[in-house]
């Protein structure tokens, strides 16, 4: 009897993450080893429940693909939630399920946190000898994964934060007083997205002209001081500020304006950093100032998508079946850049012990001197990631999404 796949996905939406899950899908379609091809819906929270879609009756057709590659956020749906460590009851339940579908593999979709839950069910079921693959899928826009050069999902959000910061600068360039605008772009510890906003300098702007990581310590005073002295020359400025600013006793910048509630993993909700730097420009400089937070924008923006992103998404999707077929478990599909010029890639795999539960971080040589900007390394690193544009399927002059048959499925 053939074995069955089964898909999920899992933590935050990005505009790749279902070109990851058409690809995989696809390549599950066509491989004759592969019997039922399963999503589960709501990630590993659905696993539990038996709560399945039947994608070959979903996806029937290349437009079908098609759509599901252009759709932002996930159809299948996602969930936080924290597999406890071993021994625990859940795994003798996931294991159950898995035989009464007879899954022989599993494949998640998902950031750091999720291939913590691809790295406890390989080891659960390498250690009683049981025959299921478990491989997971890069995702998210962060760009925080280890090992992968880049992920899926990064380039699109670079692309939307470039072409907003753009905007951005010249809507507040048309009236003639002194403005600081600054932009609240997502980010806990590593600054990958808020250095993109440095691409929007390719469109011939100067914005942003303050780019604070969460890398460096954000000193309050040291910042009104630089952008005293950018205001001798820049009317207009834009501040590009990362949600996880953090002050040199190691608290985020707008910890004040916290919850303090957390998600199943331990992360604080952030929020509010764009708030506080318009607060402490007003306070000390008395000119015009707005914040703006892309907010959700930044992961579901899928009219400026980049193709270069969506189609590396897909690839390593079907790269992930393949690895799988190969006989290989408790690793990630992964990335590799071979060139910058002209921009080349391949496909490999890595342990899922690498990824999971570490962060990769902006290197510092990335990180111009001033500790507000980027270097021309770090721009040549992020050009090639947001080229190329995605062709889309148009109804009523907006985009058409796919939506997935929400029955489930029988065993």
């Amino acid at each position: 009897m053939l074995k069955n796949i089964l898909i999920g996905q899992s933590g935050g939406p990005t505009a790749a993450i279902n070109a990851s899950l058409a690809g995989a899908v696809k390549q599950a379609l066509n491989s004759p080893e592969i019997g039922e091809v399963y999503g589960a819906h709501n990630g590993i929270k659905g696993v539990l429940k038996r709560d399945f879609f039947d994608l070959r009756r979903s996806i029937k057709t290349e437009e079908d693909l098609q759509l599901l590659k252009e759709t932002p956020a996930m159809a299948l749906g996602s969930c936080r939630f924290k597999l406890p460590d071993y021994p625990s009851d859940y795994y003798q339940k996931i294991l159950d399920i898995f035989r009464e579908y007879n899954i022989g593999y599993f494949l998640y979709v998902g950031g750091n946190d999720s291939m913590d839950t691809v790295k406890k069910l390989s080891a659960y079921f390498s250690s009683i000898g049981e025959d299921i693959k478990a491989v997971g899928i890069p995702k998210t826009i962060d760009n925080d994964l280890c090992c992968t050069d880049h992920t899926p999902g990064f380039g699109s959000a670079a692309k939307y934060i470039a072409t907003s910061i753009a905007e951005i600068a010249y809507d507040s360039a048309v009236y003639d007083v002194l403005s600081v605008t600054i932009v609240e772009i997502m980010g806990r510890n590593a600054g990958w997205l808020t250095a993109s906003s440095a691409l929007a300098r390719l469109t011939s702007c100067d914005a942003p002209h303050m780019i604070y990581l969460p890398e460096t310590v954000f000193d309050p005073d040291k910042f009104i001081e630089d952008l005293k002295g950018i205001s001798q020359t820049a009317r207009h400025i834009v501040v590009a500020a990362s949600e996880g600013l953090k002050l040199a006793n190691g608290t985020y910048v707008g910890e004040s304006h916290q919850t303090g509630l957390k998600d199943a993993f331990g992360h604080k909700y952030l929020s509010g950093i764009g708030k506080y730097m318009e607060q402490l420009v007003l306070d000390k400089l008395h000119c015009k100032v707005r914040s703006v937070n892309l907010n959700v924008l930044q992961r579901s923006a899928s009219h400026i998508t980049s193709a270069t992103d969506i189609d590396e998404a897909f690839n390593v999707g079907a790269s992930a079946v393949k690895f799988a077929l190969a006989g290989k478990t408790g690793v990630v599909a992964i990335i590799k850049r071979l060139s910058n010029s002209p921009y080349t890639v391949d496909y490999d795999y890595c342990e899922v012990g690498e990824i999971a539960n570490f962060t990769k971080f902006v290197p510092q040589e990335w990180i111009a001197p001033n500790g507000y900007d980027v270097t021309p390394e770090m721009m040549e690193y992020l050009k090639p990631l947001i080229l190329g544009e995605q062709e889309r399927h148009i109804r009523h002059g907006l985009p058409e999404f796919f939506t997935l048959d929400l029955k489930t499925a029988s065993k």
